[in-house]
């Protein structure tokens, strides 16, 4: 009896150690971001591009099936691409689809929370798993491509500019009180005599 039970209990550890095995080499595999399409819309006339923004409910799962976050009991989540307003891999697999479309994205650990993970919920190195229906897609306008494209370019321009504005204010202004010192000098010098 007592054969049995060792036996079955070695097997049974045995047995535990090839799972976790498994389940590591399973972690490891995900190394890109994969998207498949769950439900397609009947049209899908426009997609989403960089500066979109969407309106998406979203369930987050860790590769075990364990939720991580939803947003079925909340608002839809606003997303405007570009912005990264959430991890790049889910603002990735949100390019190219369309209202209405619902996604399964499967997203590796360094598009995701990388080595740190986001303690207590997902563990460091944890690949993960969103499921994503698009509420509503509202195309970029042409101010907002203005403000997103342009905007930060002439800002990178400005500020070289208003260093210098700043440097050449200051440089005049040691330079007048420079002159000055030495005109006080140089009175001095002619009451002295």
């Amino acid at each position: 009896m007592k054969v049995r039970t060792c036996v079955c209990q070695v097997l049974l550890v045995a047995l535990a150690l090839v799972a976790a095995q498994e389940e590591e080499v399973f972690q490891n595999v995900v190394e890109e971001l994969t998207v498949e399409t769950v439900v397609n819309p009947e049209t899908c006339d426009i997609t989403s591009e960089m500066g979109d923004t969407l309106q998406i409910h979203y369930t987050g799962r860790l590769m075990d099936g364990k939720v991580i976050d939803s947003s079925l009991s909340r608002d839809p989540l606003l997303v405007e691409l570009g912005k990264r307003t959430v991890i790049s891999g889910l603002e990735q697999s949100l390019l190219g689809v369309c209202e209405g479309q619902k996604i399964k994205a499967t997203i590796p650990p360094h598009l995701a929370y990388g080595k740190r993970g986001y303690p207590p919920t997902i563990p460091g190195d944890a690949a993960l798993v969103f499921e994503v229906e698009v509420v509503s897609l509202s195309k970029q306008t042409q101010w907002q491509r203005l403000v997103n494209d342009v905007f930060p370019l002439l800002c990178l321009g400005l500020v070289p500019t208003l260093l210098g504005l700043v440097g050449l204010y200051l440089y005049n202004k040691a330079n007048a009180a420079q002159k000055a010192g030495k005109k006080k000098a140089k009175d001095k010098k002619s009451k002295k005599k």
